[in-house]
């Protein structure tokens, strides 16, 4: 009977851990596109200086490396036993 208990249980491919990593790693990277997004003008005979301020060019690209870092970090990582 214990055999059939143990078969039935499956176990997933990651710990709780590498999944809370991962869901900080996809709100970095939506944040980051988020940010990266918007500032265009309607008129393309009309100079828009939101394209190149700090937020699109400095924190944008930050926060999605970041959060590629953390996705690979937690694919990668494994709990000590």
């Amino acid at each position: 009977m214990e055999n059939q208990e143990q078969n039935s249980r499956f176990e997933l491919a990651f710990g709780k851990i590498n999944y809370i990593l991962m869901a900080v790693g996809i709100v970095l990277l939506a944040l980051g596109y988020i940010l990266l997004s918007g500032g265009g003008s309607d008129d393309p005979n009309v100079f828009n200086p939101a394209m190149f301020d700090a937020r699109r060019l400095l924190w944008a690209p930050i926060l999605i490396v970041l959060g590629f870092v953390v996705e690979i970090v937690a694919i990668m990582y494994k709990k000590k036993d």
